[in-house]
C-alpha cells in the first residue's frame, strides 16, 4: 500500500467514526489495566523526578481523594517508594485535561465509538481556576471533587442511560456552526449538551440536586470538553496502526514532554521537550509563574477542532490572545500540514470548508509549519491552578524525529 493510500484509508476511518457518551462509570470497572494504586496521567510517560509542579499537586489531590495519603509529603513518600503506578493515560483508552490524573475511585465519561466498537475514558469537566487538573488540592478542590465523583456522576449516570446516551459529534458539528473551536471556546456546544441532557436529568433526579447540576454545567462553561477529548481519541485511534500511514492520531503534553504517536509507527511516542505558552494571564501572574505546556487536550486539534477550526471562533482570540486575523491565517496555515478536510465538521466563515484533519508528519517537516494548539496554562507551583491562557506550538523535533523512524521503518 502506497502511503497516499494509507492515510486515505486512516482518515476514512477516523471520519466514519462515531462518539457516542454513553455512559459514567468508576475507572476501575471499566478502564482497561487499571490497579489499586494505578495513577494515570496525560502525555506520554513521565516518571514522578520529572514531573512539573502542577502534576505533582494534582497527584497529591488525588491520592487524598483515594485516602491513600493524607498531606504531600506522604504523597511524594508513596512515589519514591515505587508504591504508585504511573502510566499515559493514552496506554489506557483514556484521556484528560492539563495533568489529566485519574485514578481507580474517580468517576469517568465512557464515550462509544459505535462504528469501531472502541470504548474512550476521561474524568468529569470540574470547571477553571483553581481545580485539581492544574495542580490545585486545597480543601475548596477536595470538597468540590467529592460532589462531583459521588453525588453528580449517579444523577448524571442515570440520565444518560434515561436518554439513551447523547450523540457528541453531532453536537460538535453544530456548534462549529455557532463560534466554538471546541478547545478553549465551548459556549454552544456546553449550552447544546445541557440542552440534551435536561429533561432527562428532570425525570430522573430531585428538584434539589437537579438545579445544582444544572447550574454547575451551565457556569463551567466547559463542561463538555472531556466527553469531546474521549470522544475524538476514540474517533482517531480507529485510524491507528494502519501501515505506511503517516498521519498523527496524537499529540499530547506532560508539563516535561510533548509527544506525538503516528498511525504507521503503533504506539510508539516522538518526544521533546515541552514548550512554554504565549499566552494572557489572570491578574497578579506573569510568565515567570507558568508551567511549560501540558495536557491532552491537544486531541481536539488533532482531530481538526481547536486552533484548526479557530476562524470559526473569533471571538476565543480575546482568550487566549490575537485577533480575527490571526484566527483566520492559522486554520489557514493548517491546512499546509493535513492530508485531507473533515466531512462533517464545516467552518461557515471559510464558504463550510471542512476542518483541516490529518496532520501529516511529511508536510510538517516539509513546510517547516507545526500544529498551533490553543491552551490554558497552569502555574508552575503546585496547589496554585489556572493562571491564564494562550497558544504554543508542537516542537518540530518531534515529526523530524517520527519522520526518521518512519524512513527506517519502510527501508527495512
Amino acid at each position: 500500500m502506497s502511503i497516499n493510500e494509507a492515510n486515505k484509508k486512516c482518515l476514512e476511518k477516523i471520519q466514519e467514526s462515531t462518539a457516542i457518551w454513553s455512559d459514567i462509570r468508576p475507572a476501575k470497572d471499566v478502564v482497561p489495566g487499571m490497579s489499586e494504586r494505578t495513577v494515570l496521567h496525560a502525555g506520554p510517560p513521565v516518571a514522578w523526578n520529572q514531573m512539573c509542579g502542577p502534576m505533582r499537586g494534582s497527584i497529591i489531590g488525588a491520592c487524598i481523594f483515594e485516602g491513600w495519603a493524607s498531606n504531600p509529603e506522604e504523597v511524594a513518600q508513596l512515589a519514591e517508594n515505587g508504591e504508585l503506578e504511573f502510566d499515559s493515560s493514552h496506554h489506557h483508552h483514556a484521556i484528560g485535561p492539563m495533568s489529566g490524573i485519574i485514578t481507580p475511585s474517580m468517576e469517568v465519561n465512557v464515550v462509544t465509538n459505535t462504528v469501531h466498537g472502541i470504548e474512550t475514558y476521561a474524568t468529569l469537566y470540574m470547571g477553571i481556576g483553581k481545580v485539581l487538573r492544574h495542580g490545585a488540592f486545597d480543601d475548596e478542590v477536595m470538597a468540590k471533587l467529592r460532589w462531583m465523583n459521588y453525588e453528580l456522576a449517579p444523577l448524571l449516570r442515570n440520565a444518560l442511560h434515561h436518554a439513551g446516551g447523547i450523540d457528541l459529534k453531532n453536537i460538535v458539528t453544530q456548534a462549529l456552526q455557532m463560534g466554538d473551536e471546541l478547545h478553549n471556546r465551548n459556549k454552544a456546544s456546553n449550552a447544546l449538551l445541557l440542552t440534551a441532557l435536561v429533561q432527562h436529568l428532570i425525570s430522573v433526579g430531585e428538584q434539589s440536586e437537579v438545579l445544582k447540576a444544572i447550574d454547575f454545567i451551565d457556569k463551567a462553561g466547559h463542561f463538555i470538553l472531556n466527553t469531546v477529548m474521549a470522544g475524538s481519541k476514540g474517533m482517531l485511534d480507529a485510524g491507528a496502526h494502519i501501515k505506511d500511514s503517516t498521519i498523527v492520531t496524537a499529540i499530547a503534553r506532560n508539563g516535561y514532554e510533548t509527544g506525538i504517536r503516528v498511525s504507521g509507527l503503533g504506539d510508539k511516542w516522538f518526544t521533546a521537550p515541552a514548550p512554554m505558552i504565549d499566552g494572557v494571564y489572570f491578574p497578579g501572574f506573569g510568565p515567570e509563574d507558568a508551567n511549560p505546556d501540558m495536557g491532552d487536550s491537544a486531541i481536539a486539534e488533532t482531530i481538526g477542532l481547536g486552533s484548526f477550526s479557530m476562524v470559526g471562533a473569533p471571538a476565543v482570540v480575546e482568550y487566549i490572545g490575537g485577533t480575527a486575523q490571526f484566527a483566520l491565517e492559522t486554520t489557514l496555515k493548517m491546512y499546509e500540514i493535513t492530508a485531507g478536510e473533515h466531512e462533517t465538521y464545516k467552518l461557515p466563515p471559510i464558504n463550510f470548508r471542512g476542518a483541516p484533519l490529518g496532520v501529516d508528519i511529511r508536510k510538517v517537516v516539509e513546510t517547516g509549519i507545526t500544529p498551533i494548539i490553543n491552551t490554558g496554562i497552569a502555574c508552575r507551583r503546585p496547589g496554585i491552578g489556572q493562571i491564564g491562557a494562550g497558544l504554543t506550538a508542537t516542537p518540530m523535533a518531534c515529526f523530524t524525529a517520527a519522520l526518521e523512524a518512519f524512513a527506517c521503518r519502510k527501508e527495512k
